[in-house]
This record gives C-alpha cells, sequence and structure tokens, in this order.
C-alpha cells in the first residue's frame, strides 16, 4: 500500500511540476522595443519628467511589445529564437508599458 501511494504521489508531482515547467518557458524572453518621437512624447506627459529621462528603448514582455508595436504576440515570440531576439517599434502606449517605462526612468544629471 505505501509504495503504491509513493507511486501515486511521485507520478503527479512529476506531471505537475512538467505542467508548470510549459507554463514558465512560454512567458520567457523579452523583446527590445524601440521608442520613436511620438511615444516618447506622449510618456513625457503621462508620467511628467523631462524627456531626457526616457529611455529611448526597453525590453518588454511579449504581451506588451505585440500591444504597443500592434504586432501579433505570435511573430514577436517566434522572433525570440532568432540571433538578436525580437525587436520591435512602439506605436502608442499602454498603462503596462507606462508602468514599465517609469520603473526604468533615466537618472537626471
Amino acid at each position: 500500500m505505501f509504495k503504491i501511494l509513493t507511486l501515486t504521489t511521485a507520478i503527479t508531482l512529476t506531471l505537475a511540476g512538467g505542467a508548470m515547467a510549459a507554463n514558465n518557458s512560454k512567458s520567457e524572453g523579452l523583446v527590445n522595443v524601440s521608442l520613436g518621437d511620438v511615444v516618447i512624447s506622449q510618456l513625457v506627459n503621462d508620467l511628467n519628467v523631462d524627456v531626457s529621462q526616457i529611455p529611448v528603448t526597453l525590453q518588454v514582455p511579449v504581451g506588451i511589445a505585440a500591444n504597443i508595436c500592434n504586432i501579433d504576440a505570435n511573430v514577436l515570440a517566434s522572433d525570440k529564437s532568432g540571433p538578436s531576439g525580437a525587436a520591435c517599434e512602439a506605436t502608442n502606449t499602454s498603462q503596462a508599458f507606462t508602468n514599465l517605462v517609469q520603473k526604468n526612468l533615466v537618472a537626471q544629471q
């Protein structure tokens, strides 16, 4: 009885671990996003900061990059596997992206 319970527990943990690993692989990797003048201007207004504090490129998760670059997430995800990784240019902003930019503001000198 003890051996059956131990075997059942081991199988359950193995299957659960595999499912967790599969979920983690989907969220790995970032996309290099370039910010154009229009997006930078919008971020300056939204965050009330100096233009020199806004980074010109930022690495963001695929889902956010797809939204702000207006590119399908599947396209960006397949580009991530290339030698230079995925990249796009932001054409708009979102609240999630604005929050990331705010966390990555360049210190004023």
